[in-house]
């Protein structure tokens, strides 16, 4: 067994570095910090799209920190809930700040990962080598998802209590399983006092060791294959006689100092909203959760926070009438991957019978629409995931795309807003056809991937990153 050589500093060497050697001889604190942000090497040409991952990580601090502080006067029982929460807002101090940070927090959280997600598919850092990462940062977005739905019942206000008494009740319409699910979720045959204990457990312990975990993940296997940048080049492949690339540069100080200016900026906006308009306008927090749940009066309309209403508005589409348009959509995509695709003729054969079962399990005799509601609803957010083994272009990044590849981003980025803004509105008609078609147009920006992404005339990559020095 090799001795234990404890690093030796001149008598007169600071105390911090007489420290920090300390904890180096027997931690790698430092080679960590070296690796992970110090010395790693990014690419020089980052814009502002790679400031959200920071800001993400801010926020998930900011999170964790504010829920501490809240869970010290929050009480998980139905009889207590809503007066606790009344009881932070009104007779601890800073008590309202601490509250709106966090429910504030929640939907900056969502913006940032939300933009953080369009850098991606707009850069392409899905493609390889970088598949990982994407799944990583999807399990992310699944947890947080969770941890928000967890968390939107603790006020136990009345959009809190029926909201999730709807969501809860959407596995009921799961074939075999789905009352026994609905039932186990909630502990009890209704939204209750068990239905609190467990949410507000997996909202403070569960989900967010998961979170923290696979955000640790997703760090090591970015740095581990390196950053993607807006040209969508490997800066690997260019190394100086230093062994590091020649457009990249150390993230300390560089981006310390370029993601500084960005936390400032968004903590500006994030203090701007908390201390004026924390509910804005009721889509951070909706003014029914100001009055405590009552099982026997039902509000008018029922709708989960805007970050979930794009993937509601698909389950709300999801009518009846509109099955029959979506077995039509799945005989013509069937017959077209047999027409386009180069898939072997076995695997084609595999699709199309499992397309035949679903234009049969579609019929009303057979599966009704809620059933097929809760399925479209769960593939419109599983199918994010896919994206690495979609997207077939040769290039990376949308900049040396051809221009009407942009207009394709556009529509689908406006049929997501659109689903998301109809999520919050009451029902009807005319926005009933219009979630449809935007449905359609969701779905087919994903599905269609794999030709359009590859179709037109591509520009010439460069071999080195464009860099504009600023």
């Amino acid at each position: 067994m090799a001795a234990f050589k404890e690093t030796k500093f001149p008598a007169d060497a600071p105390v911090a570095e007489k420290a920090l050697g300390w904890v180096d001889d027997r931690f790698p604190l430092t080679k960590l910090w070296n690796d992970q942000w110090g010395k790693y090497y990014a690419p020089k040409n980052f814009n502002f799209w790679y400031i959200f991952g920071i800001l993400a990580t801010l926020i998930l601090v900011l999170q964790i920190v504010t829920g501490i502080f809240l869970t010290m006067h929050y009480k998980p029982d139905a009889n207590l809930a809503f007066g606790s929460v009344e009881y932070i807002m009104r007779e601890v101090p800073w008590g309202w700040l601490v509250r709106y940070m966090h429910s504030t927090g929640a939907s900056a959280f969502f913006i940032v990962i939300y933009l953080h997600m369009t850098r991606g598919l707009l850069y392409g850092s899905y493609r390889k080598p970088r598949e990982l990462i994407w799944l990583f940062g999807f399990g992310i977005f699944l947890a947080l998802m969770a941890e928000a739905f967890f968390g939107y019942l603790l006020p136990w206000g009345q959009m809190s209590y029926w909201g999730a008494q709807v969501i809860v009740n959407l596995f009921g319409a799961i074939p075999l399983i789905g009352p026994d699910l609905s039932l186990w979720i909630r502990g009890d045959y209704v939204v209750s006092d068990a239905t609190l204990n467990r949410f507000f457990a997996f909202h403070v312990i569960a989900i967010p060791l998961v979170i923290l975990g696979l955000v640790m993940a997703h760090l090591i296997a970015l740095h581990e294959v390196g950053s993607n940048n807006p040209d969508g080049i490997e800066v690997k492949d260019t190394l100086g006689p230093d062994g590091h690339p020649l457009d990249a540069v150390p993230s300390h100080p560089y981006y310390t100092y370029h993601d500084l200016f960005g936390v400032s900026v968004f903590l500006l906006i994030f203090s701007a909203v908390i201390f004026f308009a924390p509910e804005m306008g009721g889509y951070f927090l909706e003014y029914n959760n100001f009055i405590p749940a009552d099982s026997l009066k039902t509000p008018l309309h029922i709708a989960p926070t805007w970050y979930f209403t794009p993937f509601y508005s698909v389950l709300r589409a999801t009518t009846a009438d509109f099955m029959y348009v979506m077995m039509a959509v799945v005989a013509a995509y069937v017959v077209f991957i047999w027409l386009k695709s180069r898939l072997s003729s076995k695997t084609k054969a595999i699709i199309a019978v499992v397309g035949i079962l679903m234009i049969i399990g579609m019929l009303p005799q057979v599966l009704d629409a809620k059933f097929w509601g809760v399925v479209f609803f769960g593939a419109s957010v599983m199918i994010i995931a896919g994206l690495p083994w979609l997207d077939h272009s040769p290039v990376r990044s949308i900049r040396y795309r051809p221009d009407w590849h942009k207009y394709v981003y556009i529509v689908f980025g406006l049929s997501f807003v659109i689903l998301g803004y109809l999520g919050t509105q009451a029902p009807s008609p005319i926005g009933g056809v219009v979630s449809q078609v935007c449905t359609l147009l969701y779905f087919s920006f994903f599905l269609l991937m794999p030709w359009w992404s590859a179709m037109g005339t591509f520009k010439p990559v460069p071999k080195r990153v464009t860099f504009q020095p600023h």
